[in-house]
Formats: C-alpha cells, sequence, structure tokens
C-alpha cells in the first residue's frame, strides 16, 4: 500500500485584485397585494413590499386548509427550509480577474450562460461585474479581501457601510448569495489577521441582519489545506492545534448561522510536491488501486474524496459532525515550471472532466454519501499578472480570449458569424416555444 504524504502541508495562497466603480443600482420597491385580512411589511432584499388582506376576496376555509397542508410538506420535507443556500446543484467556479485581457463581464455571463454554470465566487464586489450579472439567473458568492478585515472587525458600522455600498445596491437582480470573508486567512503567516476573522465575521453577519438579508446572503469564509495539522488517511483528519484554539470559535459561529465548512483542496498541489510517493491516477480521479482507511474501512479511489472527508473527520474531532463541507477551490494547472510535476494540458483535462463527471452524478464521499459533494472549479480564465509559478496563471477551463482550454464538455465564447447566428436562432426559438406553450396553457384555462 502507498504512504501518502499529507494534503494538509500544500496551501494555496492566491493573490486577489479589487477594482470598484461608483455606479449603483437604485433599491426597488413594490406593492404586493394578497388576499385576507391583515397588514404587514414584507422585506426581500430591498424590496420593500406591501402585503395586505381585503374583505371582499377573503379565503374559505377549505383554501386555507389546503395552504396550510402545502406549509406542512413543503417544511417536513425540506429540513434546511429555512437555511440559506449558497449553492445551486454540485457545480460552480472561481472568477478571478487578475489579468489585463480576459473577456468583460457582459460577455462571461454568455460563457457561463452557455456552459449552465449557475454558481460563480469572485474575490471582491467588483461593481460592473455585479452590473453584468443582473438577471443572468448565476448565484454569487463576493468577497471581501484579507487587506480589509481589520477594518471590518473593528465594528458593525464599517461592515455597513461596506455592504450598502457593494452588495445592498445590486439587490434582487444580481443573485448575490454569499459574503466570503476573506481567503485562508487561518494557517497562514499574518497571525493578525487570525484574530480579526471572527469579528470581521460576526459584523458583516450582523449588518446583514438589520438589512434583513440574511435569509438570502450567506457569511462564510475559505480555508487552505494548511489548518490541518493531518489529513492522511481521512479519518485522522484533525485541525492544527495552533489554528484550533481560533478555528472552533469561528464554526460555533458559523454553525449557529448555519453556514456550511468551505475548503480548498488541491490534489494537484499535493502532487506536485511530491510526485514520486502520489500515484498520478489516485489524484486525476483514473482507474488505481487507491487506499484503505482501516479505522473507517473505507476504500477511496481518489485523492479529491479524501481530502473532503479528512475535513469532515477534523470537523467532528472538533465537536461539527454535522456541518457540511463544500469545495470552494479545485483544479489543475495546464501549464508550470519545470519543477511543477503535472502541469499538463493532458492532466489538467482529465482532472476538469473526471471531476466535472463526478460532481454531476450528485454522490458524496465515502464517509458522507448521502451529502452530495459541492465544488467550485478554479478558475474561470487563465489571469496573465497572476505573481507566482507559472502554474499560478494557468488554471484557467478557458483562454483569455474565451475559447477552451482543453474540452471537457464546455463551449468558447461564439465568435463566427455562422455561430452567432445559429445561437440567435436557438434563442430565438426558444423564446418562442415559450410563449405558444403560455398561450396554449390559458386557452385551455379559459375553455375548460
Amino acid at each position: 500500500m502507498q504512504v501518502l504524504p499529507d494534503p494538509a502541508m500544500f496551501s494555496s495562497a492566491k493573490v486577489r485584485a479589487k477594482n470598484l466603480r461608483d455606479d449603483e443600482l437604485n433599491p426597488v420597491s413594490m406593492p404586493f397585494p394578497i388576499a385576507g385580512s391583515f397588514h404587514r411589511r414584507c422585506h426581500l432584499y430591498k424590496m420593500e413590499m406591501e402585503c395586505y388582506y381585503s374583505p371582499d376576496n377573503s379565503p374559505t376555509k377549505q383554501q386555507m386548509g389546503f395552504f396550510f397542508w402545502l406549509l406542512l410538506i413543503f417544511f417536513f420535507s425540506s429540513p434546511n427550509a429555512l437555511t440559506v443556500r449558497a449553492f445551486t446543484g454540485t457545480y460552480g467556479v472561481n472568477y478571478g480577474r487578475i489579468a489585463d485581457n480576459i473577456p468583460p463581464p457582459s460577455s462571461v455571463v454568455t460563457l457561463l450562460r452557455a456552459a449552465k454554470i449557475k454558481n460563480v465566487r469572485i474575490y471582491d464586489a467588483d461593481h460592473s461585474v455585479l452590473t453584468a450579472f443582473k438577471g443572468s439567473g448565476i448565484e454569487i458568492v463576493v468577497g471581501i479581501g484579507n487587506e480589509f478585515l481589520k477594518d471590518m472587525s473593528v465594528g458593525e458600522d464599517r461592515a455597513m457601510n461596506w455592504i450598502k455600498e457593494n452588495v445592498e445596491p445590486f439587490l434582487p437582480g444580481s443573485l448575490i448569495r454569499g459574503i466570503a470573508i476573506g481567503n485562508e486567512i487561518l494557517g497562514n503567516t499574518d497571525m493578525e489577521l487570525w484574530e480579526v476573522l471572527l469579528p470581521a465575521a460576526k459584523n458583516v453577519y450582523n449588518a446583514l441582519k438589520r438589512l434583513g438579508l440574511t435569509d438570502n446572503i450567506q457569511v462564510q469564509t475559505a480555508h487552505s489545506e494548511a489548518v490541518f495539522g493531518s489529513s492522511y488517511p481521512p479519518s485522522a483528519g484533525a485541525f492544527r492545534e495552533d489554528v484550533l484554539q481560533y478555528m472552533k470559535p469561528l464554526l460555533q459561529f458559523f454553525s449557529q448561522i448555519k453556514s456550511p465548512f468551505y475548503i480548498n483542496a488541491y490534489p494537484f498541489l499535493a502532487y506536485k510536491s511530491d510526485p514520486n510517493n502520489i500515484d498520478l491516477k489516485y489524484a486525476l480521479f483514473e482507474s488505481n488501486s487507491g487506499i484503505y482507511d482501516a479505522k473507517t474501512k473505507l476504500h477511496y479511489d481518489n485523492m479529491f474524496d479524501a481530502m473532503v472527508d479528512a475535513a469532515y473527520a477534523a470537523l467532528e474531532k472538533a465537536g461539527f459532525g454535522k456541518m457540511e463541507v463544500i469545495v470552494s477551490e479545485t483544479g489543475w494547472a495546464s501549464k508550470g515550471d519545470p519543477d511543477e510535476a503535472g502541469a499538463t494540458v493532458k492532466n489538467a483535462r482529465i482532472y476538469n472532466y473526471n471531476l466535472r463527471k463526478r460532481l454531476m452524478k450528485k454522490k458524496g464521499t465515502p464517509y458522507r454519501p448521502k451529502i452530495p459533494v459541492k465544488a467550485y472549479i478554479f478558475a474561470l480564465f487563465n489571469e496573465n499578472l497572476k505573481p507566482g509559478p507559472t502554474s499560478e496563471r494557468n488554471f484557467g477551463l478557458f483562454k483569455a480570449d474565451g475559447s477552451i482550454s482543453y474540452s471537457i464538455g464546455f463551449t468558447g465564447l461564439v465568435t463566427s458569424s455562422a455561430s452567432s447566428s445559429l445561437v440567435s436562432l436557438k434563442d430565438s426559438l426558444a423564446s418562442c416555444s415559450l410563449a405558444l406553450t403560455t398561450c396554449a396553457a390559458v386557452l385551455l384555462l379559459k375553455f375548460a
């Protein structure tokens, strides 16, 4: 049996950029009449709705009874009905923008919709991006950069000002579903940030609560593998002792607000650091002998699942065994320096193709088989201005011009006029089909 090194040793400190504009959208308000006999105010994002009953259209007892049973069915069939969900389905992507040659946000929306990608993480709250995503149906997690955490931890008013400037003006048109508080804070070298992470998260949450937004926007933070003291075999997953004193209060808070544990898990980083002792096929989801965890008696045929289950084991040891794990970053570089083993187009295609196929099955891990694994792929584009080794600039599923880096089932941005006409024709046919279906339904109701 192979002895694999701890993936906990391999962390990814990624550099982010912020480029905010001053343009804002106006909040929306509208009346919302419903039948009945009482009057109240409802809040949905910035949408303030007048809800009132009128005596002349009061519901019957039978209607009220039917409505009551519908509510019961909804809540009992959805145990997390009151929990904000920041992720639809199982597949998402990180939209990094440390580049000067990538497509504009409006073209990115076209690209994402063509790929049917519904979940996106950005590392700031860029106004041009949030404006472009308005009405797209794509759910976004925005980020507060590490450089802002100290200021954000000082008081709730700082968080309130940030939200009013960078989040609230874009609601409800842009589907902002989460705010990430920094990135890979615990386990990095800046101990001051360890201390301000929790106060910053609490201030952001409390500001959202005052604005009535906590039912729709989740507060979260992503961790690197550096938070673990051990992670092999998966059942041995445990947080570092020096991290644990900061991690436990953070987990307690996130448990209270029902936020998952987000982990940046990179089999690529583990493999490139020790290619002689790690089976490449195990890292790439290819057929291999895998590993056996004697404690749990579970078999693992890929490193990705093992990393996720190591996080579940660490959470369990810390007293938070019911917390969900979501992978906030994972990917494989298509190019690297001579000393970056495995960074090839072939390996990147295999990893991302197999990962996508695995996520689409909506299956859990060996240790948590009933919880479908969810992951954001890093990254959407190659980013030519990122510092660090060559691999850092070559994680993209797409090249800077919007064409695919390699084929895993996506199509790039349409460039030819023929293809553009075809896409327009498909969109038109889809719209006509929807209109005809709606008209048919109306006619059936009318003459029924």
